[in-house]
Formats: structure tokens, C-alpha cells, sequence
């Protein structure tokens, strides 16, 4: 019996969401991670008709809620504080950027995934449109994907779109592993300077949500209230100029402007990331559940080795220069992880490794990422159109 009423298709969105949640307190879901749970959970209820393939629910996620979620990662994203007290990483991070965006051109050049596409797009737009969500999803994440999704129209390719998304969150695992493991590789670490401990810097970083107030109903609305008006007045602002395609940047610009230059409003927002984490489960599921189990299996063999490329690509560069900077192994690994994987996994790693000046600079250069990878996505979408 299949559910399609809207509403129930929301509700089950949702209840995806929360196992998703759920399973990362188990020791399976830890390691595939919840992200991965809710698309295989969606993949399977829409392929065995559970819940349709096309739904009013996908089209409100995908035009209503994801323009929202970009605030709410964005709101602690204040470049003056990151430049202040992240600068090498920071720098680490911007090399890392590159390193991506550098992948992403050698990879379009190596294979041709425009193949894979229905032939809605012309083939050159699909070519600009998948170097562009790869660039955003390694420059920050799930936001920036969903953002690019949007901007290039890809989300409406169902079977590619969740296709893409499984072949991001099976390399995202693989690399973090790998991540994980460079430090014990000696031959490797020997070549690049230790990290500096510098117990004033570390003294002087203070925990993002120091002074910030307890997540409340007050705080939760204020968010929404804010993300909500961030978009309207951006939506107020492609209307008037008629630049659709760069609503996603506007948005970008406006809140990272507010979070640069009014930092103190931070403190009445608590929960926005927490916040903006759950929506994005969400928008995994509507986008997995548009996936025709077949058609992801005849796409994803050139999305394993176009990804792969990138990667790779990736890693060289980003060891080879930062060598050169004479940046250290482990600033490094986690700038790579906070461009490939986000705010998230970056501060969990350097705290598991005993990295401690680098924890608050983790989480700083992994908002950057939220507010890099949508503009750099849209870039490299535009350049190669």
C-alpha cells in the first residue's frame, strides 16, 4: 500500500529522520553514519512503493526548506572571528578549497557523466551542473549540495540526484578512514613540521556557544523568524533583478554579512545548527526516495570513478602544497575533513586525536565551508557554461 497524501509523506520524511538519529547510537549506524541510514531507508521505501517516487512533499523540501537550512548553518559563520583565531587553519582550509575545485575540473575532463542524465539538460549545461555540485559538497557539505541541487536543476534528475548522493556518502566514509589513518603512516608524517602547541592560542579560544543562550522555544523562534526574512529579502532581491541563479549566493552573502558584522545576535539563535543538521536529514530522504533502484545502478559506476578522481586529485594537492606552506600533517587532515565532510566530523577528530588547539579553529573553518561551497559551486557552474 503505497502512501502518497502529502502530509503522510512528510510524516514518514521526518520518522526517517529521527531513525537516522537513532541508528548513530548504535555501533552500525555510528560507522555508516545517519545521513546514510535515511537514503538507504528512503531508497528502499519508495522501491517497494511504500512511498511514490514524486510527491508535492519532495517539491515543498526541496523549494521551501532548503533555502531556510542555509542560515541557520551560517549564522556562527563570522569572518573576522575566523581569520583572528583560525588563521592557519583557515589557510589550511583555502588550500583544501582549491584542492577540491582543481579535482573537480581534472575529473570533468577525465569522465563524462552527462551520459547518465536523461537528456533534459543539454550536455553542457549537465557537465557545469555536476562540477558545480561536487565542488559545493566538497567545500562544505550536505547545505552546499542541496544549494547546487537547486541552482543547476540536477535535483530534478530523481535517479542521478540520489545516485550522486550515495556515491558522496560512501566516499565521505571511505576518505574519513583514510583521514584517520594518515597519522600513523610515519613515512608521511615525517615530512611535514609538528603541530605547534600554543597554549595562549588554545587559552584563548573559546567554545562557540560560550556565551551563547540555552536552546529554547524563544531561540528557535528568532531562528526561524531571521532564516525566514534572510530569504524573503533575498527572493525580494532576485525578483527585482531577475538573477535567479544566484539566489542561493545572496542568501549566502546576506548571512554571513549579519554574522560578520552583528555577532552579538549569535547568542539568541541557540539551536540554528542543530536545527539546520534535522532539515538536512530530511531533504536526504526526499531526494533518495526520488531514486529508481535500476537507474542508480546503471549511474553510479562513473560517479564511483568520477568522485575517486577528485578525491584523489584532492589529497595529492592538498599534501603537496601544504607541505610547501609548511603547515602541519595534522591542520591538514583537518581542513580536508571539514572541506569533504563539514562543521561536524572536524572537531570530533581533532579532539579523538588529541588536537586540541585545533578544535574551536575546526568548527570555524567548517562554517566557512557552508558559506565557501555554495559560492564556489555556483562559480565553477557558471565559468564552465
Amino acid at each position: 500500500m503505497m502512501v502518497d497524501n502529502p502530509t503522510t509523506v512528510m510524516a514518514v520524511l521526518f520518522a526517517l529522520a529521527a531513525i537516522g538519529f537513532w541508528s548513530e547510537t548504535t555501533k552500525l549506524g555510528s560507522y555508516l553514519t545517519g545521513t546514510v541510514v535515511v537514503i538507504l531507508l528512503a531508497i528502499i521505501a519508495a522501491n517497494v512503493g511504500f512511498i511514490p517516487h514524486q510527491s508535492e512533499a519532495y517539491d515543498f523540501v526541496f523549494s521551501k526548506i532548503v533555502p531556510v537550512i542555509i542560515p541557520l548553518f551560517l549564522f556562527k559563520a563570522n569572518i573576522v572571528q575566523m581569520m583572528r583565531e583560525a588563521s592557519r587553519l583557515t589557510l589550511a582550509f583555502l588550500l583544501a578549497s582549491f584542492a577540491t575545485v582543481l579535482g573537480v575540473l581534472i575529473a570533468t575532463e577525465l569522465v563524462d557523466v552527462t551520459s547518465m542524465l536523461s537528456g533534459r539538460l543539454d550536455a553542457n549545461e549537465a557537465r557545469a551542473g555536476v562540477a558545480g555540485l561536487f565542488t559545493a559538497t566538497y567545500i562544505g557539505g550536505s547545505v552546499n549540495y542541496a544549494a547546487l541541487g537547486e541552482i543547476t536543476t540536477l535535483v530534478e534528475e530523481a535517479s542521478f540526484f540520489s545516485a550522486a548522493t550515495a556515491v558522496d556518502n560512501v566516499y565521505s566514509a571511505l576518505y574519513l578512514t583514510v583521514l584517520a589513518l594518515l597519522p600513523a603512516w610515519h613515512w608521511l608524517a615525517r615530512k611535514f613540521i609538528p603541530l605547534a602547541e600554543n597554549p595562549a592560542i588554545e587559552s584563548g579560544l573559546k567554545p562557540l556557544e560560550a556565551e551563547a543562550k540555552p536552546i529554547s522555544a524563544a531561540t528557535i523562534a528568532y531562528t526561524l523568524a531571521l532564516s525566514l526574512s534572510i530569504v524573503a529579502v533575498s527572493d525580494a532581491i532576485v525578483a527585482a533583478t531577475g538573477v535567479g541563479m544566484y539566489r542561493y549566493a545572496i542568501i549566502t552573502l546576506i548571512t554571513v554579512g549579519l554574522a560578520t558584522f552583528l555577532p552579538s545576535m549569535t547568542k539568541h539563535l541557540s539551536g540554528s545548527f542543530e536545527l539546520g543538521i534535522a532539515l538536512s536529514m530530511v531533504f536526504f530522504g526526499s531526494i533518495a526516495a526520488g531514486a529508481n533502484v535500476s537507474a542508480v545502478i546503471s549511474i553510479a559506476p562513473m560517479l564511483i570513478v568520477f568522485a575517486g578522481i577528485l578525491l584523489t586529485v584532492h589529497a595529492v594537492v592538498l599534501l603537496v602544497m601544504g607541505r610547501w606552506l609548511k603547515l602541519s600533517l595534522p591542520e591538514l587532515i583537518i581542513a580536508s575533513n571539514a572541506a569533504i565532510l563539514g562543521a561536524t566530523t572536524a572537531p570530533a577528530m581533532a579532539a579523538a586525536k588529541g588536537w586540541h588547539t585545533l578544535v574551536t579553529p575546526s568548527v570555524l573553518v567548517g562554517v566557512l565551508g557552508y558559506a565557501l561551497g555554495t559560492l564556489l559551486g555556483t562559480a565553477v557552474y557558471q565559468w564552465l557554461l
